[in-house]
């Protein structure tokens, strides 16, 4: 049975071969430190870090990333060593969040080596702290214990360190950053990528589907390569990592101050087993017509899905590369005026202003040059765009394409859903579809909250829960539209019928399982039934005995939108609640929140997980999902439909008719 541990609470080990899994929905550095008797570091030799990553006994990640596994021999560490000391950082210089409160709270979990949970622990009330000693493994009377901690340090890995006894701890701090790259976010998980020749499979109640979303997946966790979020000039490294999805990405960067390759290291030009269409011969000295379909893929879905993670990782690496750019031109100009002013003769006469003007020239030269780069990079991105959004599937495609209007049911679930659109301040109206795959294997949430982005602090708090359930029918109906007549059920939970407008739709075209649930006896009722649904489909598949269900239960994939959490749950609601979101999407049951997370906040660390294991979106434009790679902050836009548009009232009428054609 798992341990859930409080700040100063400690728990027997049972073993000594062990990993540490941190999930903290943002990049942070993860390092540990061993320690004797009396707590202290008797040296460098006895830190790990991502600059020397690798101790007897301990080994730790060489990046920043927001899911970690480090793997803890204790058997096997160095002799007088008993304590190890598991310590967590946010990078400095990558434009990231300077403190912990301003990011969701840490999660640490001590497990077996099969992934079982021995202990975990929710780093909950720091606020100006950067870096935070999370838990320590302690030696106590011949046994190993672990122990939470959760002590934060306002003054960052320095203080840190200090505290821990490490001589010229400021310098160490600084090597520690210094060798850390980019740090990786997981709220959007690249694709799953499948070898060459093998065709990708979409059986429902499939444990591989992943979907191309983010933050800590659902237990049991399973290894991941992680792409290396680097800027320009380093190689990624993979490490191993829970997450959702399987990614590998490269991007090393030019050692002869040649032009960078911001090509997608995994796009081809050819698609088993039929090539994708041939692109117009490009004019001498333009570059090639970009061509809806143009990447790796059996079918032409799979072309494009790949295709628009193509374009999500090349904006990706292309503002990084500008980004830095910048970066770079501002250091040297501040280093040139440094040099400059340094120079006795210099602060006479007009030689200063002159050497002024010469930096900040050289400055804007080299910045415009990398504004000329990324110009040329969008256009090309930009008229891929253009090609590939009217050529997009209704599964992939906005409220306003047309394909909407001639959608058919159709008889197999698609690759991915869209879900909304992503892009960066650097070209506002380049987006970038949000896919996420299916089956689903994350719930998600749609924060009804009033959010830190402009959008939300000028929208009321009313207007917001409404647009909030709006955003959640509207995904609820594009889920029913895109499964075969029958095999997706949609079960809505209102407690206190306050989304009635909202829901005419669904309510009205007649789609749902059952009239959405009111009170507490609606509530208790779904929720029972939902959990009976997972239980009875575990057993059979532990037992291979799927055919021992029971007649009268439905095996398609069921979908909870839950409205206005948690108003209308006692605590055994929220615990069924809880279960659902761990074990549910194995089995096929999903959830779809419509909550505000501050409302939620009596219940304090115990919903968490619950929280770490949904997706958020907003129903209004925010800057909230880090992108896999380099871990840009990309502003989420929900689909809207067109004012006047009755495209929803459609696609469901469609739906009704395509389950009374098929007798469902």
């Amino acid at each position: 049975m798992t341990a859930e541990l409080v700040r100063g609470q400690n728990h027997t080990l049972p073993q000594t071969r062990l990993e540490i899994r941190v999930s903290a929905g943002t990049p942070v550095v993860a390092g540990a430190t061993l320690g004797d008797e009396r707590g202290t570091v008797r040296g460098i030799e006895w830190i790990a870090h991502p600059g020397s990553p690798q101790l007897p006994g301990l080994e730790v990640s060489q990046q920043a990333a927001a899911d970690h596994r480090l793997a803890v021999d204790l058997d096997a560490l160095p002799t007088g060593a008993h304590r190890v000391t598991v310590l967590l950082a946010l990078p400095v210089g990558v434009g990231g969040p300077v403190r912990f409160g301003a990011v969701p709270a840490p999660f640490v979990a001590v497990t077996g080596l099969d992934g079982t949970e021995i202990a975990t622990f929710t780093l909950t009330d720091l606020d100006a702290e950067s870096a935070v000693s999370a838990l320590e493994l302690y030696r106590r009377q011949d046994a190993w214990k672990v122990r939470a901690v959760g002590q934060g340090y306002a003054g960052g890995l320095a203080e840190m360190l200090a505290d821990q006894g490490v001589t010229d701890p400021a310098a160490l701090a600084g090597t520690i950053q210094e060798a850390v790259p980019r740090g990786l976010a997981r709220s959007v998980a690249p694709p799953s990528r499948t070898p060459e020749g093998d065709r990708v499979r979409h059986a429902t109640g499939s444990a591989d589907h992943r979907p191309a979303a983010p933050p800590p997946a659902p237990e049991p966790p399973e290894p991941l390569a992680d792409p290396a979020a680097t800027g320009p000039g380093h190689t990624p490294q993979p490490h191993t990592a829970p997450g959702p999805a399987a990614a590998g990405a490269s991007a090393a960067g030019p050692s002869t101050g040649g032009p960078i390759n911001y090509a997608h290291p995994r796009r081809q030009r050819a698609a088993p087993p039929s090539p994708p269409p041939a692109a117009p011969p490009a004019q001498p000295g333009q570059p090639a017509q970009p061509v809806a379909g143009d990447a790796t893929g059996w079918s032409m879905d799979e072309r494009l899905y790949n295709q628009v993670w193509g374009m999500f990782e090349d904006l990706a690496r292309a503002v990084a590369a500008y980004r830095s750019a910048v970066d770079f031109a501002e250091s040297r100009m501040d280093q040139e005026l440094d040099r400059a002013l340094s120079d006795p003769r210099n602060r006479i006469g007009g030689a200063g202003d002159r050497a002024r003007e010469a930096a900040r020239a050289k400055r804007d030269e080299l910045a415009s040059r990398a504004r000329e780069a990324l110009d040329r990079d969008l256009a090309q991105l930009t008229a891929e765009a253009a090609v590939v959004e009217p050529a997009l599937p209704a599964a992939y495609a906005g409220w306003g394409n047309p394909v909407w209007h001639a959608h058919r049911i159709p008889m197999e679930i698609p690759m991915a859903l869209r879900i909304g659109d992503l892009h960066l301040p650097e070209r506002t109206d380049l987006r970038i579809p949000l896919l996420v795959r299916l089956p689903l294997e994350r719930g998600m949430w749609v924060d009804s909250g009033r959010t830190a982005s402009e959008a939300a602090t000028l929208t009321d708090t009313d207007q917001l829960r409404r647009l909030a359930m709006e955003t959640a029918v509207a995904h609820a109906a594009r889920l029913l539209a895109v499964y075969p007549p029958g095999e997706f059920a949609v079960h809505v939970i209102d407690p206190a019928g306050s989304a009635a407008g909202p829901l005419a739709p669904l309510v009205e075209s007649g789609v749902l399982a059952g009239p959405p649930a009111a009170g507490p006896g609606g509530v208790a009722s779904v929720l029972a039934h939902l959990t009976r649904r997972v239980d009875l489909v575990q057993m059979a598949v532990r037992a291979r005995a799927a055919d021992s269900l029971p007649p009268d239960l439905d095996t398609g994939e069921q979908l909870l939108v839950v409205n206005d959490f948690p108003h209308g749950f006692d605590d055994r609601a929220v615990t069924q609640l809880r279960y659902l979101a761990d074990e549910g999407p194995a089995v096929g049951v999903h959830l779809l929140m419509v909550a505000d997370r501050e409302e939620a906040s009596a219940y304090g660390p115990v919903l968490d997980p619950l929280w770490r294991s949904l997706l958020r979106i907003t129903p209004v434009a925010d800057s909230h999902l880090a992108d896999p790679w380099v871990g840009h902050a990309w502003t989420y836009e929900p689909l809207t439909i067109p004012p006047g548009s009755r495209v929803l009232e459609q696609v469901l009428a469609a739906v009704a008719a395509a389950r009374r054609a098929a007798g469902r």
